[in-house]
């Protein structure tokens, strides 16, 4: 419908006002790296390098691809802000969204902003934007500033491709100079964060081999937030929502005791464990959200291994609001009700493992004697008792059957003086100083039980297989197999 008015007036916006607007929507440094790479993987490319420079207050930071490049035109549309309509259709495999990324990624972090494009078999085209040039003039201006570094070198020795250099650097090293060693420990700190956010938000396209990413020269390695593959990891699911267009798959982590020391702060990611339970919203397979129970759940320490993967495709972006940094979404109205459904299962799941530690449960074997310690209310009160259906527990009894009361007497006294608290505290300050069961310590313990226990099974009649399976399903007999395994009549 169009609209015909008698009177008009201009109202153009002040351009350095809107650019410093513009330079506080939200960005975060990892984030805006993030946006520039998704223009390189856009344009096609193979190969991506990020360099963080450290020359003082010189310092700069340098995004460059083998994509297909643009013309001098393109390039200044490209630079344009609101390049793009975001109601316009896109590719499927497109990762834009509002044609600002470009510009208000990079206005976020820097006060000049140059970018280099070759297309095949051309020259090499830049154009900059210089914001305090802008602030001078008051005009909407792209500059071409002489180049002083030898990124166009490197462009020139390829095919084809982009650079995105970054000057001016005043919201990450300010007025340093090239000799303070804090700011330069702390520009590298800034760039190893980068490093880890990229590894997160593309590792299923490094994963799938659809480019390298290449940070300071070093290969970027992907970082799975589900640990597909791990020993212990649970796949629990997979449901589809909005005509089938939203795929929706839930994971539980193992629990920390069952990985490495290693694997285990690998797994933690930036933020750790605790935060970084709960949705994961991918875009084309991108990711977006990162560990958010989305309004819908608290994050609870014995949560923590759950993991939800979320994938929507970019013909979704509005109906899950997202955003120009392409770090925030939110599920529409009527799909809130059954993902909270289908998390509150992987959420209970998780905490079953948890509670478990870590151990997966047998359905072959009644879960009364898989555990030694049992959840119990007294006066609406929680307390924990020792499972006197347990093997480890009935064994001894036929074994002593004079130590009757005494030795229910020792169970009880152990069972109410549980330091519930303290292990409480240390478990949520810092859970990776939690010893395993028998860890650093004999294993003689284990071997015996098992053993008497593997023969007093055989003795009621049960197969050798049935028998190890039985304490297998047993914690911590679980964390031992090789020695379960052996076990023979």
């Amino acid at each position: 419908m169009n609209s015909i008015y008698t009177l008009t007036q201009p109202a153009p916006p002040n351009p350095s006002a809107l650019i410093e607007t513009l330079r506080d929507i939200g960005y975060t440094i990892e984030t805006a790296v993030a946006d520039i790479v998704d223009n390189s993987i856009s344009a096609g490319a193979h190969d991506i390098y990020i360099d963080f420079i450290w020359q003082g207050s010189r310092s700069y930071i340098s995004i460059r691809d083998n994509g297909h490049g643009m013309s001098e035109s393109e390039l200044v549309t490209a630079l344009r802000p609101g390049s793009r309509n975001p109601a316009e259709p896109r590719d499927p495999n497109d990762l834009g969204r509002f044609g600002l990324g470009l510009k208000t990624a990079s206005f976020s972090q820097c006060r000049k902003v140059t970018v280099f494009s070759k297309p095949e078999n051309r020259n090499v085209c830049y154009w900059a934007w210089d914001l305090d040039y802008v602030a001078d003039t008051g005009l909407w201006n792209l500059v071409k500033p002489e180049p002083a570094y030898r990124l166009p070198v490197l462009l020139n020795q390829q095919k084809s491709g982009t650079i995105v250099l970054w000057e001016l650097l005043d919201r990450i090293v300010t007025n340093a100079s090239a000799t303070d060693e804090k700011a330069h420990a702390q520009f590298l700190g800034t760039a190893d964060t980068v490093k880890q956010h990229l590894a997160m938000v593309f590792h299923r396209f490094l994963e799938r081999g659809r480019f390298k990413l290449y940070f300071n020269d070093s290969p970027v390695k992907p970082w799975d937030p589900f640990l597909k593959g791990a020993d212990g990891a649970q796949p629990c699911g997979e449901e589809f929502y909005q005509n089938g267009a939203v795929s929706v798959k839930g994971y539980v982590l193992p629990y920390h005791k069952r990985l490495t020391t290693d694997k285990f702060v690998e797994a933690g990611g930036l933020r750790g464990w605790n935060d970084l339970q709960g949705f994961y919203i991918y875009r084309n397979e991108r990711l977006l959200v990162a560990g958010s129970w989305l309004g819908m759940f608290k994050k609870e320490e014995h949560v923590k291994l759950a993991r939800i993967q979320v994938d929507i495709p970019n013909t979704l972006d509005k109906e899950w609001h997202i955003d120009v940094k392409k770090s925030m979404a939110h599920p529409p109205y009527g799909s809130t009700g059954p993902l909270k459904t289908f998390a509150k299962a992987v959420r209970d799941k998780a905490i079953a493992v948890y509670r478990n530690v870590g151990r997966i449960n047998n359905p072959g074997i009644p879960l009364a004697h898989q555990e030694l310690w049992l959840e119990r209310k007294r006066h609406d009160k929680r307390y924990y008792e020792i499972n006197r259906q347990h093997p480890l527990v009935t064994d001894f009894i036929a074994k002593y059957p004079d130590a009757g009361s005494s030795f229910n007497n020792l169970l009880k006294f152990v069972e109410e003086t549980i330091p519930i608290r303290s292990i409480m505290i240390r478990e949520n300050e810092s859970p990776e100083e939690q010893a395993q069961p028998f860890e650093q310590t004999s294993h003689e313990p284990i071997k015996q039980t098992a053993t008497a226990m593997f023969q007093a099974q055989c003795a009621k009649g049960k197969t050798p297989e049935e028998a190890r399976n039985l304490i297998l399903s047993i914690h911590p007999f679980s964390l031992f197999p090789e020695y379960v395994q052996s076990l023979t009549c």
